[in-house]
C-alpha cells in the first residue's frame, strides 16, 4: 500500500514540476522580451516551442537521476532545496549543450532567467508539498509504522529520535526485547510488545512497514537468526550499529564500490570544500599582506630598535596531520628567553621585551603568519597551533585533543574570538575547536575573520 501511494505521490510531483517548468519558461520569455530589457529581436515561435519541449524532457530526466522523485522522509528541507539547485544547474548546462549541438543557440539571457525562476518555483512547490504532508502526518495520517528490535539504550535512542521528528511520518508501533521481564513495559514511551524470538508473531499480528534493529554489541549473536527470519518477509529492514561509543568526529555511512563502510572518525574537509577554503585563505591573506605591509615595516623597525636580535621569530608548531612547520611571528621576547627550556607565556612574563608586551596585547606579533597562510602551511581560521613539546602532555590530559589536527591550524579561530586565549582552559578551547571542525562552513570562516578584524584579538588574556 505504501509503495502504491509513493508511486502516486511521485507522479503528482512530476506533473507539478512540468507545470512549474512551463510557467518558469513562459515567465522568463516574458521578462526577457516584454519588460523593456534591451534585445535585438524576438526568437521565432518554433525556436521557443522547441526549447520549451527540450526543457520538459531534460529537466525531469535530470531530476530523476538526482533522486528528486524518490521519497526520503529523513531528508531535510535545506537538503532538498540544495539538491534541487544542483539538479537545475546541471539540467540548464545540459540544455545549453543540447541546443548548441542541435540548432542555433537560443537566447542565453532567457535561459539564465529561466534557471532562476525554475529553481525558485520548483523549490517552492516541493516545500509546499512537504508542509502539507507534514501537517497531515502530525495529525496521524500517512504514518509509516516501525517495529524496533532492542529495548536497551540504543533502542531508546532510536525511539527518541523518531519521536523528535514526528513530522516525517514515522511512528513506533512496538519494541522487541530478549528479556522476558521487560515485556509489557515501556521504552521511551513505546510499548515492549514481545520477545525477539516472537518477531514472526508480532509481524503477523499488525501491519509493520519497517523493522529497525538496534541491538547492542553484546547481543550480536541474535542478529543472524533474526535476519534469516526477516529475509523471508517483504518488510523493510534497517540496522542501527552499536558504535556510538566509538564515534569521534564527522562519523557517518560511506560507500566504496557498492560496499557500505561506517566511518567513525573522518576528515571534515574534502573535495570542493578544500579548494574553497584554500582559495578564501589565499585571496584574503594576499590582501591582508598588501594592506598591512606598512604596519609590518613599522613593527619590524620597533622590534629592532628596542631589543637585540632579529625582528622575526620562527617557532616550531604542529599543524594538520601532526606535521610540524615554522610559524612566523614578530619577536616579542629576549633572544635568550628559552635558555632554561620551553615554557608557555604568562601574565607579566619577564622574558618579554618592552615592545613585545605591546605587540602581544594588540596581536600585531601575529601579522607575519599571513605568509604561512599564503604558502599553505596555515589557514586564516582554524585551531591555534601548539608547540610539539607541549602537545604530548595535552593529549594525555584532554580527550580528543588530537582531533584538532584534522584541519590546518589557523591565525584565528572560534575559541579565540570567544575569548579563549593565553592561559585559559585548554579543555574549553578544544571544545570550541571541535565545534568549529564539526560545523565548518565558508560562512563560519567569514564570520570569525570579521569578528577578529573587529577586535576579536584584543583580549584581556593576550599576553
Amino acid at each position: 500500500m505504501f509503495s502504491r501511494f509513493q508511486g502516486f505521490y511521485n507522479s503528482i510531483k512530476l506533473l507539478a514540476d512540468l507545470a512549474m517548468l512551463s510557467l518558469a519558461f513562459g515567465a522568463a520569455y516574458w521578462t526577457r522580451f516584454h519588460t523593456g530589457l534591451p534585445h535585438e529581436s524576438i526568437p521565432p515561435l518554433n525556436d521557443t516551442l522547441t526549447s520549451l519541449a527540450m526543457v520538459l524532457v531534460v529537466f525531469p530526466v535530470t531530476f530523476r537521476q538526482s533522486n528528486l522523485y524518490t521519497t526520503n522522509r529523513a531528508r531535510s528541507h535545506i537538503s532538498e532545496v540544495f539538491e534541487i539547485f544542483k539538479a537545475v544547474l546541471f539540467a540548464t548546462l545540459l540544455l545549453v549543450a543540447v541546443r548548441y549541438f542541435t540548432s542555433e543557440r537560443y537566447s542565453r539571457m532567457t535561459i539564465a532567467i529561466f534557471m532562476v525562476y525554475a529553481f525558485v518555483g520548483v523549490s517552492a512547490v516541493r516545500l509546499a508539498f512537504r508542509a502539507a504532508f507534514n501537517a497531515l502526518r502530525r495529525r496521524g495520517f500517512n504514518l509509516k509504522t516501525i517495529l524496533v528490535v532492542g529495548a536497551g539504550e540504543l533502542g531508546a535512542r532510536v525511539i527518541e529520535t523518531i519521536d523528535q521528528h514526528r513530522e516525517l511520518g514515522f511512528t513506533v508501533s512496538g519494541v522487541l526485547t530478549r528479556r522476558p521481564e521487560k515485556v509489557g513495559t515501556r521504552v521511551s514511551g513505546a510499548r515492549v510488545v514481545g520477545l525477539i524470538s516472537q518477531v514472526d508473531e508480532v509481524l503477523d499480528a499488525s501491519p509493520i512497514d519497517q523493522v529497525i534493529i538496534a541491538l547492542p554489541i553484546d547481543d550480536q549473536p541474535l542478529l543472524k537468526p533474526l535476519m534469516e527470519r526477516l529475509a523471508q518477509r517483504t518488510v523493510d529492514v534497517k540496522v542501527v550499529p552499536d558504535l556510538y561509543q566509538y564515534r569521534t568526529l564527522r562519523s557517518g555511512l560511506e560507500e566504496f564500490g557498492g560496499l557500505p563502510i561506517i566511518s567513525l572518525q573522518g576528515a571534515p574537509l574534502h573535495g570542493w570544500n578544500v579548494i574553497l577554503k584554500r582559495a578564501f585563505d589565499f585571496v584574503v591573506a594576499l590582501a591582508a599582506l598588501l594592506l598591512t605591509a606598512p604596519v609590518m615595516l613599522l613593527v619590524a623597525a620597533l622590534v629592532k630598535l628596542t631589543s637585540r636580535g632579529p625582528a622575526l621569530f620562527a617557532q616550531e608548531r604542529m599543524g594538520i596531520d601532526g606535521r610540524t612547520f615554522k610559524m612566523l611571528k614578530f619577536r616579542t621576547m629576549h633572544v635568550d628567553a628559552e635558555e632554561e627550556g620551553a615554557q608557555m607565556a604568562s601574565p607579566d612574563d619577564p622574558r618579554r621585551t618592552w615592545a613585545g608586551a605591546f605587540l602581544r596585547r594588540t596581536s600585531l606579533d601575529e601579522l607575519p603568519q599571513f605568509f604561512n597562510v599564503l604558502v599553505g602551511e596555515m589557514s586564516l581560521v582554524g585551531p591555534r597551533p601548539e608547540r610539539p613539546v607541549f602537545i604530548e602532555e595535552f593529549k594525555k590530559q584532554i580527550p580528543r585533543y588530537h582531533l584538532r589536527h584534522l584541519v590546518k591550524s589557523g591565525i584565528t579561530g572560534w575559541a579565540q574570538v570567544n575569548g579563549l586565549r593565553g592561559q585559559t582552559s585548554m579543555a574549553k578551547r578544544i571544545e570550541y575547536d571541535l565545534y568549529y571542525i564539526e560545523n565548518w562552513s565558508l560562512l563560519l570562516d567569514l564570520k570569525i575573520v570579521l569578528r577578529t578584524a573587529l577586535g576579536g584579538f584584543l583580549s584581556k588574556n593576550a599576553y
